[in-house]
């Protein structure tokens, strides 16, 4: 059956695509003038389009997270036995040079990288079977560090000073 004649040529789509370019051309110009005027430091990094821009975007990385990478063990995936082929996280396949980190608990496995993705949102389980990723045996000590990375170093010290009783 087809298209009348008359409707072939659709005006709306044509316009739609000219006003997205001409909003595109804006913000060119808009972020151009910012960066000439010496505020390019002020744009977001996804919205900023300077390519002589070399420095590394420093991303929010929480306490626990960097305590629990300390802890977790990174071995490569050529050394692995009986190991799966792909990580359920990227659906990616291992690769023999690929940095794993094994969950002590659980016993998966997972690329470093998403992993660390993982844990950077504040995850302390495994993606996969939800397990902690602390023993139990391990997690006084966890709590020990995490305290002390806070600054709260007299909590676990058994300290009589950090203690507050009330007569």
């Amino acid at each position: 059956m087809g298209f009348p004649v008359g409707y072939s040529e659709l005006f709306l789509p044509k316009l739609l695509i000219n006003i997205l370019t001409f909003l595109g051309l804006i913000r060119k110009i808009i972020s151009t003038i910012i960066r000439f005027a010496g505020l390019g430091d002020f744009l977001e990094p996804e919205f900023s389009t300077d390519p002589t821009r070399t420095e590394s975007v420093i991303q929010y990385q929480s306490v626990s997270g960097v305590l629990m990478r300390e802890l977790l063990p990174v071995v490569k995936y050529s050394e692995l036995v009986d190991a799966p082929e792909s990580c359920v996280v990227c659906l990616y396949e291992f690769d023999g040079g690929d940095e794993i980190r094994r969950l002590t608990n659980c016993r998966h496995i997972f690329h470093r990288s998403c992993l660390d993705r993982w844990m950077d949102h504040e995850q302390k389980t495994c993606p996969l079977c939800r397990t902690p990723f602390i023993s139990e045996d391990m997690q006084d000590s966890f709590n020990e560090r995490l305290w002390a990375a806070s600054g709260i170093v007299d909590y676990y010290g058994g300290s009589e000073s950090s203690l507050v009783v009330g007569n």
